[in-house]
């Protein structure tokens, strides 16, 4: 069997197929390159270029392939171009993934597992560990068209043979601890990307938005997971499927969290070099405190994240910075 993976040349992308390769699998990507790379790609995956509603491709490729699974990555994730631009957001995210899983149910792929967000919860309303029973009530286009599509994997799952997981991501951070990938995207938005690239002389500032939180040093505090345990539980949820559990909503989180500042002296410490950090105020929607409660991916999906370091998760971001450096020379 094959595993369709749509977004396969973005950061988390990239590094699920890497996984799903090292794991044994038969691995086909479809991604358009809107944001992602070729290069990126493990070459031993097979690659389409191309849209996710294109539903003669999709046929094309079912037909080809094997696939029984999709993990489902594509789709646009800055939330500041969502709230400027959310008829995008809503196309790229919902319309074109409401495509992409009607093709699956006519195609007979049974298994999906899809990337959402912990944006579906939106402002928690209390400094805690925010669990899947909590209340959705996402703050941007894209938490939203992230929700929708969740609504619609429910709604496919109780008319036909098809069961998914929905796995709600915290800050992913990182790169392949062997460097074969990383966060290679061009003005990402990430706090650790950023940070890195700032050591690195490439960005001339950091911007920290807001000092005054109700948190320790006033910053804001996010729940970090390094991207190698993200792929790591997208292969337990896919394996899970295969075995025929049902289907499954579940946060993937470490349960404990960072301060902007925080980010800031660990990427200092490091990387050896200082750079500028200029506060400037908050931005709107920013929570103060954003950790995942992770209980429901133990204990569904036996995950024991490998990397919950932060020093781990910054020294990867480092060398992969390091790298597209060197890339980038030729």
């Amino acid at each position: 069997m094959a595993v369709l993976v749509t977004g396969g040349a973005g950061y988390i992308g990239s590094h699920m197929v890497w996984s799903l390769l090292d794991s044994g699998e038969d691995v086909v990507v479809l991604d358009r390159l809107s944001t992602g790379f070729r290069w990126a790609l493990a070459p031993e995956a097979k690659f389409y270029e191309g849209d996710i509603a294109d539903r003669a491709l999709l046929a094309n490729i079912f037909k080809t392939h094997a696939v029984d699974a999709i993990i489902h990555f594509a789709g646009s994730v800055v939330v500041p171009d969502s709230v400027r631009d959310p008829l995008t957001y809503y196309e790229n995210n919902t319309v074109k993934s409401q495509a992409l899983i009607s093709a699956a149910v006519e195609a007979g792929v049974p298994h999906f597992v899809f990337s959402s967000t912990a944006a579906v919860y939106g402002t928690p309303q209390q400094a805690v560990p925010v669990a899947e029973d909590a209340a959705l009530k996402p703050e941007s286009p894209y938490g939203s068209s992230k929700l929708m599509t969740e609504i619609m994997l429910r709604d496919t799952a109780a008319a036909h043979d098809f069961t998914y997981t929905a796995l709600r991501y915290f800050n992913v951070a990182g790169a392949d601890p062997l460097g074969r990938t990383g966060q290679s995207t061009a003005g990402a938005t990430h706090l650790i990307k950023v940070a890195c690239e700032t050591a690195l002389g490439r960005r001339t500032k950091l911007q920290v938005y807001g000092t005054d939180y109700a948190t320790p040093d006033g910053t804001c505090i996010r729940d970090y997971i390094h991207v190698t345990d993200l792929t790591d539980a997208h292969l337990k949820a896919l394996q899970r499927l295969r075995a025929g559990e049902k289907s499954l909503t579940a946060n993937c989180g470490y349960g404990r969290g960072f301060s902007v500042l925080d980010v800031v002296d660990c990427v200092r410490r490091m990387s050896g070099r200082d750079f500028a950090v200029e506060t400037v105020g908050r931005r709107p929607g920013d929570a103060a405190f954003v950790v995942a409660d992770g209980s429901v991916a133990a204990n569904e999906l036996g995950w024991k994240p490998a990397h919950d370091d932060l020093d781990f998760i910054v020294r990867t971001a480092l060398d992969w910075e390091n790298h597209l450096g060197r890339r980038n020379q030729f």
